[in-house]
């Protein structure tokens, strides 16, 4: 019995893959080789926000099947039934809290005049560093719009 329950939380763990970035220098598969319009601009400022984590079935799912298969130890007959739907309801709430946790990021807020005159904000992962007066180049495909160097 323990190793089965060894063998679903691995299973959980293993789908639950990795959360996408939001940095400034990770592309995703889809977006290599793919054009990008270009644009010159100023930094005005870079502020510090959080960019709140995912929140999938992932993360509750995995959370519901732990609770519950923890919480059917407890108890005999109706007794263990109880206590295995209120451990499955509590995991799934701490699984979802958790996976929010774990995917939540630190991110920048980076406002840039552009050469035109147009003025942007862009949300992005903190991983790279941006100063009032730096000059950027503001990378837009018309989904997704990056600042870098």
């Amino acid at each position: 019995m323990y190793l089965f329950n060894i063998l679903i939380i691995l299973s959980m763990l293993i789908l639950t893959g990795c959360p996408s970035s939001k940095s400034g220098v990770v592309y995703t598969r889809d977006q290599a080789k793919q054009v990008q319009e270009v644009e010159l601009g100023t930094v005005q400022s870079a502020r510090t926000v959080l960019i709140e984590g995912t929140g999938s079935v992932v993360g509750s799912g995995a959370g519901t099947i732990i609770g519950a298969i923890a919480a059917s130890n407890v108890g005999k007959g109706k007794g263990s039934a109880v206590a295995t739907i209120i451990g499955g309801i509590a995991g799934g709430l701490l699984g979802a809290a958790a996976e929010e946790g774990v995917t939540r990021q630190e991110g920048l807020e980076i406002t840039v005049q552009l050469d035109s005159g147009k003025i942007l904000s862009i949300v992005q992962g903190a991983d790279v560093a941006f100063q009032a007066g730096e000059r950027v180049r503001v990378l837009s495909n018309g989904s997704d719009t990056r600042v870098a160097r």
